[in-house]
């Protein structure tokens, strides 16, 4: 299975390309998105071209994407949410089943610990993923993403659910959204 990994952002999105074989996880790509400052609009575009010709290059299946934190600016949220949006719309357009993950359930899978630090992050993602370095931050931020689904989704065919990914969030098991 191939997952493609979204981590969100305006100016910035991370993408991450992993292939789960069995037990294993397997390194394809990764690297960010870069939109510039141009107008909000054609930042979207940008997005929506890029997602496009990543989803052609490696043929994912499902893709993961990190769900939005609200922060004080509202603002930002909101440009912050129409980016992913874009994301997510192109995934589902080419077929791929879309799922999300809060921050706190990526960060519990690949580091064990829900409020673990940005270099923690990008460290285990470089260990798990038997890198040569460390990825750059956006970047790790999506192949956790990634990551995070692969264990999600073995885990959930191994209890033999149907009904899409589970995963711990405080101690109990809820179902990850599917869209």
């Amino acid at each position: 299975m191939v997952i493609l990994g979204i981590d969100p952002g305006s100016r910035k999105m991370g993408y991450g390309v992993v292939r789960m074989e069995g037990n294993d996880l397997h390194y394809l790509g990764s690297g960010c998105i870069v939109t510039g400052t141009a107008a909000l609009h054609q930042r979207l575009l940008v997005i929506f071209d890029a997602v496009s010709a990543i989803i052609e290059q490696f043929q994912p299946e499902h893709m993961a994407v990190e769900e939005t934190f609200v922060s004080k600016n509202v603002q930002s949220t909101i440009k912050l949410s129409e980016s992913r949006a874009v994301a997510m719309v192109v995934g589902a357009r080419a077929g791929l089943e879309v799922f999300e993950y809060t921050p706190m359930q990526i960060k519990q899978a690949v580091v064990g610990y829900g409020a673990a630090e940005k270099g923690q992050v990008q460290y285990m993602v470089k260990n798990i993923l038997r890198l040569n370095g460390v990825p750059q931050s956006d970047a790790a931020d999506a192949l956790a993403c990634a990551i995070c689904h692969g264990y999600t989704h073995k885990v959930s065919k191994v209890l033999g659910l149907t009904s899409g990914p589970i995963s711990s969030l405080n101690g109990r098991w809820r179902s990850a959204t599917k869209w």
